[in-house]
């Protein structure tokens, strides 16, 4: 009976979920959120939430260096 909203509830929730995680690491990394999604904007690296937030929580070197490579794009950009 509630399936139908139960499976929209989800999609939310892993959304924020998502951004929760990617947040953590980008304030790790001494950016927030909005920053780092406007630097890979700039930096044209077209990676998914789901992705980016797996990598901030099983990869964090990996996600350290997309996080480096956006933030000099978005240097450069505003240079």
């Amino acid at each position: 009976m509630h399936a139908y909203r139960g499976r929209k509830n989800k999609k939310r929730f892993m959304r924020r979920l998502w951004i929760v995680r990617i947040n953590a690491g980008a304030r790790a990394n001494g950016t927030t959120y909005s920053q780092l999604t406007h630097a890979l904007l700039l930096a044209g690296i077209q990676i998914d939430r789901k992705a980016l937030a797996d990598l901030a929580v099983m990869d964090p070197i990996a996600f350290t260096k997309v996080v480096e490579t956006a933030k000099r794009a978005a240097a450069a950009a505003a240079a």
